[in-house]
């Protein structure tokens, strides 16, 4: 990179030298000088001097070049593509205003206008192709999608009613999934990614054994889906290789569908990442929260306490759904089954937790 950046200072240099040194010659009274003014030696001499400067500066222009390639390879191709578009836009309605400008006759402004306007509108066009890309990539798909459902107008398809229903790894290896599906509760297409199909794969070949069972659980839940489901279960080929993690993937992939896609999933992370992106998200865990009896402080209940707390004297015991309860000082009671009342109740997206104290304190 050294080597090319100081052959570019000497072609720099040599054009330089042929424009900018006759009139310095000129300036300074030694155009006069036949050894001087000659469009040879005034080439060799500009390429010289800034071949000269390129040893104190290619190690700062070696450094800014390697950043600049390090932004650009993080930058998704998409964004890149739409941005450099919508420089282009800006470039070519700066380029037409500039004609209107020249006709004002005003020294100042007819020159340095044109190059202002340019420098903003290119700007504001990379901008704005750059941070708009996925509402113009919806834009042409919906587009496409109404002109396919015109084109099938009047034909014997039947109409899937319903948003597209995108499965992450973890809601699939649950399984849940497959019994909501059956009951009719989940409406709409199931879109499996290949990323994800990738990803249990590994899971099921791990060498772990427990790792292995829950990859094939999964595998085999998607086949109950396929086979059991009224609707389609789509797998997509639609990858992003600028990103690597399956969760990231997801997200991209919800924007880049129809506006009312989901992501199913059970993940308390996940579903706390497309609210901040705010991507449409079904967690399987608010579901199973949601139809859980309700429990009242106050209600009394008979649990068995099993294990310690991790405060201080606090004992844990679980309900039959695996809601777990914190017995305030409960930890006497290990092994023993008694009466608790309920002081109150944590509700999460992660799942509930019940807080109880002995009914006998």
């Amino acid at each position: 990179m050294k080597k090319f950046i100081q052959i570019a200072f000497l072609l720099i240099g040599g054009a330089l030298g042929f424009v900018f040194l006759p009139p310095l010659y000129e300036l300074l009274h030694l155009s006069s000088n036949p050894w001087l003014d000659n469009p040879y030696v005034s080439v060799a001499l500009g390429a010289l001097l800034l071949f000269t400067l390129s040893f104190a500066f290619s190690d700062y222009f070696v450094k800014l070049i390697t950043w600049m390639e390090e932004v650009l390879f993080k930058v998704p191709i998409g964004d890149l593509l739409f941005g450099t578009l919508g420089l282009i836009i800006g470039l070519i309605v700066a380029y037409f205003l500039g004609f209107a400008i020249d006709s004002i006759q005003l020294p100042v402004i007819t020159e340095v206008l044109p190059i202002v306007l340019s420098f903003v509108l290119g700007y504001l066009g990379f901008r704005v192709g750059f941070k708009k890309r996925d509402e113009l990539l919806q834009l042409f798909t919906l587009r496409g999608h109404n002109a396919k459902k015109k084109a099938n107008e009047g034909a014997d398809v039947p109409e899937i009613r319903g948003s597209y229903k995108l499965l992450d790894t973890s809601v699939i290896i649950d399984g849940r999934i497959a019994d909501i599906s059956e009951t009719g509760f989940i409406e709409g297409i199931l879109v499996v990614p290949q990323f994800v199909l990738t990803e249990l794969q590994h899971i099921a070949d791990s060498s772990d054994t427990l790792k292995r069972t829950r990859g094939r659980r999964g595998l085999d839940i998607l086949k109950k889906l396929q086979d059991e489901r009224m609707t389609k279960v789509e797998i997509t080929e639609e990858d992003f290789e600028d990103v690597q993690e399956v969760d990231l993937k997801l997200v991209r992939l919800a924007k880049k569908m129809e506006n009312d896609t989901q992501i199913v999933t059970n993940d308390f992370n996940l579903n706390k990442v497309c609210e901040l992106h705010q991507v449409k998200v079904l967690n399987i865990n608010d579901l199973a929260n949601a139809v859980k009896p309700v429990v009242i402080p106050g209600e009394d209940m008979q649990v068995v306490v099993i294990k310690d707390g991790k405060e201080h004297n606090q004992g844990v015991a679980y309900l039959d759904d695996g809601t777990m309860i914190v017995v305030e000082c409960g930890r006497s009671y290990i092994g023993q089954a008694i009466t608790v009342t309920v002081t109150s109740v944590l509700q999460t997206s992660a799942g509930r937790m019940i807080f109880a104290k002995p009914k006998d304190d």
